[in-house]
């Protein structure tokens, strides 16, 4: 009869070898996730694609699968919203209080236009109220009492406006997304 300490020995191997078959599938999954988030170029944010996109020239169906840049800086968002407002980097704007924010958000027309449908039947979800535009190709604002979005699909790509925390209540907010759209070049 085996000893004991061999007995408790053989009854773990199983589970340490499951344990060493999962860990390495994880392992992977870990490393290469990051990769496969990035969903922009390795290039400097002046690359190539945005210098397109800002070219007044082209013709839009040849820009249909380039992302815009950012359409705005610290200076005119806080011209926008009527208060002081930084640049927290990735087309992010907030008031340096941790409250009010603003956020651009661009992809290409054609993205845009694949995913608009699906944003807009979510915004009559999440606001209480939601309104369609005569902008662009296609657009809507979104509001409640403590936020709202906006979506903009024109030549030049696509542009959904997240705001947050501005406390001018619903009607403010829209406001707000009204001329942020006004101001995106169009």
């Amino acid at each position: 009869m085996p000893s004991v300490d061999h007995m408790a020995s053989d009854a773990l191997t199983p589970s340490r070898t499951g344990r060493a078959r999962l860990a390495l599938p994880l392992l992977l999954l870990a490393l290469l996730a990051p990769a496969g988030c990035d969903g922009g170029d390795a290039g400097p944010p002046d690359s190539a694609p945005a210098d397109v996109a800002g070219d007044g020239d082209a013709d839009a169906g040849t820009l249909a699968g380039v992302r815009p840049p950012c359409p705005f800086t610290a200076a005119q968002v806080s011209e926008i919203v009527g208060q002081s407002m930084r640049d927290d980097g990735n087309c992010a704007f907030g008031d340096g209080k941790g409250l009010a924010s603003l956020t651009v958000t661009t992809a290409s027309a054609e993205a845009g236009v694949t995913t608009y449908d699906y944003q807009h039947e979510q915004a009559g979800k999440q606001y209480e109220k939601v309104v369609d535009l005569d902008r662009g190709e296609r657009s809507y604002l979104a509001v409640k009492d403590i936020g709202g979005e906006a979506v903009l699909i024109d030549g030049k790509g696509a542009y959904t406006v997240t705001i947050s925390s501005f406390g001018g209540g619903t009607a403010g907010n829209e406001q707000i997304l009204r001329r942020t759209l006004d101001a995106i070049p169009g």
